[in-house]
């Protein structure tokens, strides 16, 4: 029996639900227009308020955030590898954006509620209707100045490691003209990749969401890396050139903790 595991569920539990019931309607009914014309610290407070939400959501999962780099203001096509469902509020925790995900994400308690107030961007897998779609929101919202993430390795895979980037999302930053921004994600524990984060075998996201709530404390890095400007690049050099770097410093060698 995992004691210690049983033990955070006590109060992580309750932290959870104090999250869910009070912070989270509050924060999808600021994410109107109102609220985006108010700004603090330079941000729409309606950003400001669903990065909050992000990381207490991190705090309460146990994930220790580290940011190497920074993200520039303005619109971008922010591009990253994917490990675990948590990489979304992870990731949204230090800069705001809109996320494509898979459709089935908006129908998740709690962060399909989030993510659609947040701006996420929801595509069918194998739908062509749904692929124009979702494009021309992406390019839409990048003309905005607006930041759009996507996770170009077509889903949580099997496997450690980076997977290959597929070039398709990447024609949105071109038809917009505006750069690409490749961000490497990784989770840490005990001076080492902490990759049991993901999906194990025969997991589902209630059983993941729980395995999680229960785990001891990680620490997750993001790195943003250097930003691609498009030059004249097609979208597969676009791809390429973000899968080599991502994949480059997914394999760094670990800072201490």
């Amino acid at each position: 029996m995992n004691l210690p595991g049983i033990f955070r569920l006590t109060y992580r539990i309750p932290f959870f639900l104090l999250h869910l019931v009070i912070s989270t309607p509050v924060t999808v009914l600021c994410q109107g227009p109102r609220s985006r014309s108010i700004h603090v610290g330079g941000e729409p407070f309606a950003e400001v308020l669903s990065c909050w939400w992000s990381r207490v959501i991190c705090r309460i999962f146990g994930i220790k955030r580290r940011l190497v780099g920074e993200f520039i203001p303005g619109a971008q096509l922010v591009v990253a590898n994917h490990i675990s469902w948590i990489d979304i509020p992870f990731l949204h925790s230090f800069a705001a954006m809109g996320f494509v995900a898979k459709s089935e994400i908006d129908n998740w308690p709690l962060l399909g509620t989030v993510a659609r107030a947040g701006g996420s961007v929801f595509h069918q897998r194998g739908n062509h209707d749904s692929a124009s779609g979702v494009a021309a929101q992406m390019i839409s919202r990048l003309q905005e100045d607006r930041r759009v993430a996507i996770f170009p390795e077509g889903g949580i895979l099997p496997g450690n490691g980076v997977k290959l980037f597929h070039a398709r999302l990447f024609a949105a930053a071109i038809e917009a003209g505006k750069p690409v921004q490749p961000v490497m994600l990784r989770y840490l524990r005990d001076g080492a990749r902490y990759d049991d984060i993901t999906f194990l075998p025969g997991e589902n996201f209630v059983v993941n969401f729980m395995r999680l709530l229960m785990q001891k404390s990680c620490i997750g890095e993001v790195h943003v890396l250097p930003l691609i400007q498009l030059e004249g690049k097609q979208r597969r050099q676009l791809a390429g050139d973000s899968e080599a770097a991502v994949r480059a410093a997914f394999d760094s060698e670990i800072s201490g903790e």
